[in-house]
C-alpha cells in the first residue's frame, strides 16, 4: 500500500513538472510572438499571444507589462461603448500587476513610476476624477518619489492639486498648494542636476579634445530631450503658480503663519525663496524670515538673502561678505553654481558687469552644463555696445561677441537651445552686416575691447 502510494505521489509530482514545463515552453513562445508583432506596433496580432501569457505567467517577463500598455492602450483608443469601458478597466488592472509582479527593475523600486504612468493615462484618456487622478498621483510621490521622475508627470502632479484648488476642493488650501510647489519644483531642480552631471561629463570629453563614441552621442541625445522636458514643465509650472503667488497673496499668508513655522528651517527657506523670486523682499516681512532663517539654520540661502538685503541698503562691503559666506556655506558643487549664479544675477541687476561676469564663470567652472549662465553673460556684452570700441563699427562688433556667446548656452544645455539661437541671431542682427565689412575692409582682421569686457572677436570673413 504505502509503494502505491509513493507511485502516485511520484507520478502527481512528474505529470505536474512536465504540465509546468509544457506551460512554460508555450508561455516562452507566445512571448517571443507577442513581442516581435509590439515591435512593430502591430498590437492587433500581439493580443492573443500576450493575453495568454499574462493570464498563464504573469512572472515570466517585464515585458508583459511594458508591451502590455501599449496594446492595451492602442485597443483603448480604438474601442467604443461598453468594450471602452471594460478595455479602461483592463488597463487599470494592468498596472496593478505590474506592481504586483514586477515592482523593482535591477533591484531599483519602480513602483513610482509604474503609479505615475497609470495616473498619467487616467488623465490623457479621461479615467477618473481630477481627485483619483491626483490621489494617483500623490501615492507615486509619496509611496517611491525616487522613480517618479518623469517630467510631464510631475507637472501634472502638481497641475491636478491646483485644478482642485481652483474648483474649491476640501483640504486644498494656498498653504498646501504652495508647499506642493516647492516640493514638485525641488524635484525638477534634483533630476535638472542629475542630468547635469552626466552631461557635464561628456562636455569635459569634447573640451579636452577626446572624440565622444557612439554610446557617448546615444546618451548625449538623451541627455538633451529629457533637459529640455524639464524646462518645458518646469516653465509650465511656474506659469501656474505666478497667478497665485503674488505678494498681495503671499504677505499676508506668510504673516498669517509665521509665528507657527519660525522654527521650521524648510518652511522660512520656501518662504524667502518664494517672497525674493516674486520680487517681495522690500517688505519688512522679507527681513524678519531672512534673519530668523539665518539665526536658526546659516545657510548658503539664508547668507544670500542677508547679501540681497544688505545690497538694498547700500551696504556693499557688508553685501559682498554675505554672498561669500554663501558660497563658503554650499558644500554641494551643482549648488554651489546655482548659488554663484543667483549672486551674479544680483551684481548684474545693479549694473556691476565685470563681477557679474565673474560669478556667472565661477558657476560654469561648477557646472559647465549651466547655460543661462552664458546667456547671461551674452546680455552683458550686449548692453555694452556703446560703450565698448572707437568707432561705430567697433561698437557693433560688440554684437558678434554677444551672439557668439549664446549660441554656447544652447549648447551645452539643449532646453536653451531654442531661446538661445534666437538670442543670438537677434545679436547677429545687430552686428555689421556685410555691407559694412566690406566698406570697412578689415575681414579677417581681430577687433580688441579695452572696456570691461577686456576681449576680442574676429571680423567675419566675406
Amino acid at each position: 500500500m504505502r509503494t502505491l502510494t509513493n507511485f502516485l505521489a511520484f507520478t502527481f509530482i512528474l505529470s505536474t513538472s512536465l504540465v509546468s514545463a509544457q506551460t512554460s515552453e508555450t508561455c516562452n513562445q507566445n512571448l517571443s510572438i507577442f513581442a516581435e508583432s509590439a515591435k512593430v506596433k502591430n498590437y492587433d496580432a500581439a493580443y492573443e499571444p500576450w493575453n495568454a501569457v499574462r493570464a498563464e505567467c504573469p512572472k515570466l517577463n517585464r515585458a508583459i507589462y511594458t508591451y502590455g500598455e501599449r496594446i492595451l492602450k492602442s485597443r483603448l483608443k480604438n474601442a467604443v461603448g461598453a468594450t471602452k469601458d471594460a478595455e479602461a478597466q483592463d488597463l487599470m488592472k494592468l498596472y496593478d500587476q505590474w506592481i504586483e509582479n514586477f515592482p523593482s527593475r535591477k533591484g531599483k523600486n519602480m513602483i513610482g513610476s509604474i503609479l505615475a504612468s497609470k495616473a498619467q493615462t487616467m488623465m490623457d484618456y479621461k479615467l477618473g476624477t481630477t481627485a483619483e487622478v491626483y490621489a494617483t498621483f500623490d501615492a507615486a510621490y509619496t509611496k517611491d518619489i525616487n522613480s517618479f521622475t518623469n517630467p510631464k508627470g510631475l507637472y501634472n502632479y502638481f497641475k491636478t492639486m491646483h485644478v482642485l484648488y481652483k474648483e474649491g476642493a476640501a483640504g486644498v488650501t494656498p498653504e498646501k498648494l504652495f508647499n506642493k510647489y516647492e516640493e514638485v519644483s525641488e524635484k525638477f531642480e534634483l533630476e535638472g542636476t542629475k542630468l547635469a552631471k552626466k552631461l557635464d561629463v561628456l562636455l569635459k570629453k569634447e573640451e579636452s579634445g577626446s572624440p565622444l563614441t557612439t554610446k557617448d552621442l546615444r546618451n548625449r541625445k538623451k541627455f538633451d530631450t529629457n533637459s529640455r522636458a524639464i524646462g518645458i514643465f518646469l516653465s509650465n509650472l511656474d506659469a501656474i503658480i505666478s497667478k497665485e503667488s503674488t505678494c498681495e497673496n503671499l504677505i499676508p499668508l506668510y504673516t498669517r503663519n509665521f509665528e507657527e513655522n519660525k522654527n521650521d528651517a524648510v518652511w522660512l527657506n520656501r518662504a524667502a525663496g518664494r517672497m525674493k523670486s516674486k520680487e517681495c523682499s522690500d517688505d519688512p516681512l522679507f527681513v524678519t524670515i531672512v534673519e530668523a532663517l539665518h539665526a536658526l539654520a546659516p545657510s548658503a540661502n539664508s547668507a544670500y538673502y542677508l547679501g540681497i538685503l544688505n545690497d538694498k541698503r547700500g551696504n556693499s562691503s557688508e553685501a559682498l561678505r554675505y554672498y561669500e559666506e554663501s558660497i563658503s556655506l554650499e558644500t554641494d558643487p551643482y549648488k554651489k553654481a546655482k548659488t554663484l549664479y543667483k549672486i551674479a544675477l544680483e551684481f548684474k541687476a545693479r549694473g556691476r558687469k565685470s563681477t557679474a561676469r565673474s560669478y556667472a564663470n565661477k558657476a560654469l567652472g561648477y557646472q559647465p552644463s549651466l547655460g543661462k549662465a552664458h546667456l547671461m553673460i551674452a546680455s552683458l556684452y550686449a548692453s555694452s555696445a556703446n560703450d565698448c570700441g572707437n568707432t561705430q563699427f567697433e561698437k557693433r562688433a560688440v554684437y558678434w561677441l554677444a551672439a557668439k556667446t549664446a549660441r554656447r548656452a544652447g549648447k551645452v544645455d539643449a532646453s536653451l537651445k531654442k531661446n538661445a539661437n534666437k538670442t543670438a541671431l537677434s545679436y547677429e542682427g545687430r552686428a555689421p552686416s556685410k555691407t559694412d565689412i566690406f566698406t570697412e575692409g578689415n575681414a579677417g582682421t581681430t577687433i580688441k575691447f579695452d572696456c570691461w569686457i577686456r576681449g576680442s572677436v574676429t571680423v567675419p570673413s566675406l
